[in-house]
């Protein structure tokens, strides 16, 4: 049995080890440090990243956010600064923390420019996301900085380090600080930068970690209580990042869990056959339900006002609207309700105006290697009918003529279409 249990620690050590499979230790530091510096072609391509990724989170876009994370070189200095502690270089974690500095400073300097100037001021849905930091970023931070040195300081390299861009996300936070210098929208800055910070600091501590993991040597000339001191000083900033993100992910699971106890109690205690419920709102200290069709009765609303402590409700009152006390809210229900169809017929309406617009271009570019005599084509609805003005710019047979028709007929999909064919 203990030869067996041996075997299987010798077997699990030798598919886990990673000394060897590791990178030359020389090789590694001038890779990092090649990546460090900021200047020339690192720094615009920085920039253009931070316009593609403020672009993609101004038209909420995932898939341009995804593609400026790609191309970004915020990295290096990030990493330079992991490896710089991990091996005692403090002249590389100096260049490293000089140049995240430059490279944070005109990366949100580029940001606040573009959103100064972009007509698009609404906060979308992927710019909101960078503004409420909380535990699982930390995770995310450490164990994509984790997958990233390792990918730098082993062999076996596979295709991590773009996931690792994508995971971490250095990029977004930085831009959505620049969104909220530009609108002052102080939350949005301090949300996203304090995202950004954790990112920083948790990829340099798995990075730290990997490089005493995989036994890196020393290169420190600094004296022990030197050094004693440089690690009070990383345990304290750790310390400092984590206790705002535990705050934050403890009210976000209060919050997450209050909701469900909600919606659990109304589905289980307020639900019976007849009566659909069309809405809930929790105002101060109480909970608001609106139900239509049948009436749920004083014995039954009693019943599970007694039963809302097993859904920690136990604080809150009941107030259930229903009946002649709905016939507000049904009131404005059917508006919106109204209002919805309107906006429809609206938008579809706009919408069978302006397919025009982008129709006439297309047939522009189209009927010019076809109809070299055609100047310009534009398509048009007028009463009920579709019409096409052709401008030419050269006379046109009657032949020829004739074919135009038939093809901006076929080309429209409209048989009857009316062309009007000018000089």
């Amino acid at each position: 049995m203990g030869i067996n249990i041996r075997n299987l620690g010798k077997s699990l050590k030798r598919y886990f080890n990673l000394v060897s499979d590791k990178e030359d230790e020389r090789q590694v530091v001038e890779q990092v440090s090649a990546g460090v510096e900021f200047r020339g072609t690192n720094l615009w391509i920085l920039m253009c990243a931070i316009m593609i990724a403020s672009l993609g989170l101004n038209v909420n876009s995932t898939a341009v956010i995804i593609g400026a994370m790609l191309i970004s070189p915020l990295m290096g200095p990030i990493i330079g600064m992991g490896l710089g502690v991990g091996i005692g270089d403090y002249d590389l974690l100096k260049r490293a923390l000089k140049n995240y500095g430059v490279a944070t400073l005109i990366s949100v300097v580029t940001a606040t420019v573009y959103f100064l100037i972009s007509p698009l001021s609404e906060a979308r849905s992927e710019l909101l996301a960078r503004t409420s930091p909380s535990l699982y970023d930390v995770l995310i931070a450490f164990f994509g900085g984790a997958a990233g040195v390792l990918a730098l300081t082993t062999k076996s390299k596979g295709q991590v380090i773009p996931g690792v861009a994508i995971a971490t996300a250095l990029m977004p936070p930085l831009c959505t600080a620049g969104y909220g210098l530009a609108t002052a929208q102080w939350s949005y800055f301090f949300g996203a930068f304090y995202l950004f910070f954790i990112n920083t600091v948790f990829i340099a501590v798995a990075t730290f970690l990997g490089v005493k993991l995989l036994r890196f040597h020393s290169q420190s000339t600094l004296a022990p209580e030197r050094l004693q001191y440089g690690r009070r000083v990383i345990t304290v900033i750790l310390v400092a990042t984590l206790i705002p993100a535990a705050v934050m992910t403890v009210s976000i699971v209060r919050k997450d869990i209050f909701e469900r106890n909600v919606a659990s109690f109304v589905e289980r205690e307020l639900h019976q056959t007849g009566t659909q419920i069309i809405g809930r709102e929790v105002v101060h200290d109480t909970l608001r339900v609106v139900a239509v069709g049948r009436n749920i009765t004083e014995t039954e609303m009693a019943a599970a006002r007694s039963r809302m402590g097993y859904y920690s409700l136990g604080a809150y009152a009941l107030d259930v609207i229903q009946g002649a006390d709905n016939s507000q809210y049904l009131s404005l229900v059917n508006q919106q309700s109204s209002l919805n169809g309107q906006l429809a017929s609206l938008s579809a309406q706009l919408s069978s105006y302006t397919q025009y617009d982008t129709l006439s271009a297309r047939l522009a570019d189209e009927v010019a290697p076809l109809f070299p005599a055609v100047e310009s084509v534009a398509v048009g609805r007028v009463g009920d009918g579709i019409v096409a003005l052709v401008a030419l710019a050269d006379e046109l047979e009657a032949e020829q003529q004739e074919r135009l028709v038939e093809w901006l007929r076929a080309r429209t999909r409209q048989p009857g279409l009316d062309v009007v064919i000018r000089r």
